[in-house]
């Protein structure tokens, strides 16, 4: 695995991904990678003209690449089935679902359309109701995957369930890194229930590092607070490119096991090629694992199908 680039990805000739978040950052990066390796990309994207111009761009330096532009917002639970819908009228299956779409951290507690805290709605529950509305989709293909992507600052969060909503107190750090630890958490309870019944799915994560594009929105910040941050990040981070790494090792790699966590291989995993990342033990918590999936089906009113 040591220094994976683009060069080491095998063809994606013939499967078809979906990238959410796919109009900026490292989303539009991956999706760029994977069109040019063959892939029938659809990105899946919240902002039409930005969507037409990561398609124009991929279109530019690969004029025979497959991609379509198909709109999604995952802070949007409508938005969630209306896409959902619209990829079982187009597709005959889903070969990868590659959960990318985020928000940064806010200072400023805000809720979706749904009514969620906005970090855990559209972090969280959003892909969680994609990915079971799409599970139909998914088990149609021979070797389905599913990526979630995450963060290193998943270490730092817990999931308090008797606020998730962050509606008693409100913490903009806390509420993002419980986010970014669902999203974990929800990828190995779903590994867990694909191996009980021996699926053909795999579930997996990644997390780009600390990624220049999109990583903090600075609402509320001092605005002196808000650019050293971010001129750190710059200094520190990677790029989009190499932040969308490790996202394509777990998406695209023969070898790949379920339940597995890819992240950068420099130090504290803030940059670098992809390697096995560090998991926390709150995510490894099974019991938490559980009654998160239990408390996501019962807020989006989405139930997962059999896996097998």
């Amino acid at each position: 695995m040591a220094d994976w680039t683009l060069a080491d990805m095998p063809d994606q000739t013939g499967r078809i991904v979906i990238v959410t978040g796919a109009s900026s950052g490292i989303g539009a990066e991956a999706a760029l990678a994977l069109a040019g390796k063959g892939a029938h990309v659809v990105l899946a994207v919240r902002d039409q003209a930005r969507g037409d111009a990561t398609l124009a761009r991929i279109l530019k330096l690969h004029p025979a690449a497959q991609a379509v532009v198909s709109l999604l917002d995952v802070a949007d639970l409508s938005s969630v089935r209306a896409f959902a819908a619209r990829m079982e009228t187009t597709f005959p299956r889903i070969d990868v679902l590659l959960n990318n779409a985020g928000l940064g951290m806010q200072s400023v507690r805000a809720t979706t359309v749904d009514g969620f805290e906005r970090q855990f709605g559209t972090n969280h529950l959003g892909h969680f109701a994609l990915t079971g509305l799409l599970m139909p989709l998914l088990l149609r293909a021979p070797a389905p995957r599913v990526v979630a992507i995450s963060s290193i600052a998943h270490r730092r969060g817990a999931i308090d369930f008797d606020d998730l909503q962050g509606a008693r107190t409100y913490n903009g750090s806390k509420a993002y890194s419980q986010s970014k630890l669902a999203n974990l958490m929800f990828m190995l309870e779903l590994d867990r229930r694909a191996r009980i019944v021996q699926s053909r799915l795999i579930s997996v994560a990644a997390h780009p590092g600390i990624a220049t594009s999109g990583f903090i929105n600075a609402i509320g910040m001092p605005r002196p607070a808000a650019a050293a941050i971010n001129f750190g990040v710059g200094l520190l981070g990677n790029d989009g490119a190499r932040g969308a790494l490790p996202g394509l090792y777990a998406a695209t790699m023969q070898g790949v096991k379920g339940g597995q966590y890819f992240g950068p291989d420099g130090f504290k995993e803030i940059r670098g090629a992809p390697k096995l990342g560090k998991i926390s033990t709150h995510a490894l918590d099974k019991e938490a694992g559980r009654k998160l999936w239990t408390v996501s089906e019962d807020l989006t009113h989405v139930v997962y199908p059999p896996l097998a």
